[in-house]
């Protein structure tokens, strides 16, 4: 993964000093709506969190990675609200609803703490440690290095898991995918219940996506594509159902975010990190194929290499009646986008 720490005012000189790949923000980019506070070290995967009594004031949660990093909170107007305790190079995040742990239905966000070995998992929207210090993974692997974590709600029972990848790992058990139980004590512990994944041994797996109505897992194979599989591991099915988004990336396929038109219908995100562009494709698929992918549209925004996204349908108020697009970006911070100004892209680039 190609990354560095630059500001939208240095980017085009930065980019022919050092003979970078990277294009610069191009001048027909969408616009952030807004732009969060920057936190000190390096923002790397953002997830919005839906306040359940009144939606304008949901939030959205993003890491920082570095040996002191932390997971930063925002109001929908960009301000950081709180930090959660040190962490040691946190890397992405997700969140699921009502984790039950002694009696009470808990939200949680997960994030992987690489230096560590571990997830750690937080209630909210207090942002506590509910996670005893932390759970280990990839427990007796000499490749462990945990980055990619998304979370799975099964519909029939709402149980809830974790789906975690890492820097390097053997293909066909590169992700490792781990149920979620609270404890009487308040805490939360994991165990294993499904490893797999095909993995191309190009670059790394990082980004990854549930799509829980679905019932999909997707992930990025930096340089090669995106990957999808049966996401509740009861189904005992460890098929690669598709790979698409092979063409058009200029180099890492990254952040992966899914926008919701219907119970089955939208979008597919996905960053192509050194264009400073998101690769849209129907979440459906085409043709009565799920499977069948096309791009639909090529989205550039203001983001630099955004390495992690996240999107919502809900009507956040004024700014984002129709959602909102998070893009993680370089110079520390986060892009918030009325969710408007990506469709209109869509629809034009249909026409």
């Amino acid at each position: 993964m190609y990354k560095k720490i630059i500001t939208l005012t240095t980017i085009s000189v930065l980019a022919a000093a050092c003979g970078s790949q990277l294009a610069p923000v191009r001048p027909d980019a969408v616009k952030p709506t807004v732009v969060t506070e920057p936190t000190p070290h390096d923002t790397d995967d953002p997830a919005i969190w839906i306040n359940p009594d009144d939606a304008t004031k949901s939030l959205v949660i993003g890491t920082d990675k570095d040996t002191d990093g932390g997971i930063y909170m925002y109001s929908l107007d960009g301000k950081i609200i709180k930090k959660s305790i040190t962490l040691q190079r946190p890397n992405n995040v997700d969140l699921a609803y009502g984790l039950l742990i002694n009696g009470k239905k808990t939200d949680i966000a997960v994030t992987t703490e690489r230096e560590t070995n571990k997830i750690r998992i937080f209630s909210l929207p207090g942002l506590e440690p509910i996670d005893n210090g932390g759970i280990p993974v990839f427990e007796g692997e000499t490749e462990r290095d945990p980055m990619g974590v998304a979370l799975y709600t099964r519909p029939s029972d709402n149980s809830i898991y974790a789906v975690v990848g890492r820097k390097t790992g053997p293909s066909g058990t590169y992700l490792w995918q781990y149920r979620l139980s609270g404890n009487s004590n308040g805490t939360v512990s994991a165990v294993v219940e499904r490893k797999f994944g095909t993995f191309s041994g190009n670059k790394e797996i990082e980004a990854i996506a549930v799509d829980n109505e679905a019932g999909f897992i997707y992930y990025c194979d930096e340089g090669q594509g995106i990957r999808k599989y049966i996401a509740d591991p009861a189904a005992k099915n460890d098929k690669e159902l598709a790979m698409f988004g092979k063409t058009g990336f200029k180099q890492d396929h990254e952040g992966i975010a899914i926008y919701k038109t219907s119970a089955t219908a939208g979008y597919i995100l996905v960053s192509n990190q050194q264009a400073n562009t998101f690769m849209v494709y129907p979440r459906e698929g085409v043709n009565g194929n799920p499977n069948e992918y096309p791009l639909l549209a090529e989205v550039p925004t203001s983001t630099i290499e955004c390495d992690g996204a996240d999107v919502t349908n809900v009507n956040l108020g004024t700014k984002f009646p129709n959602g909102m697009f998070v893009a993680m970006s370089n110079g520390m911070t986060f892009h918030f986008y009325d969710w408007n100004l990506i469709q209109a892209r869509i629809d034009a680039a249909k026409k």
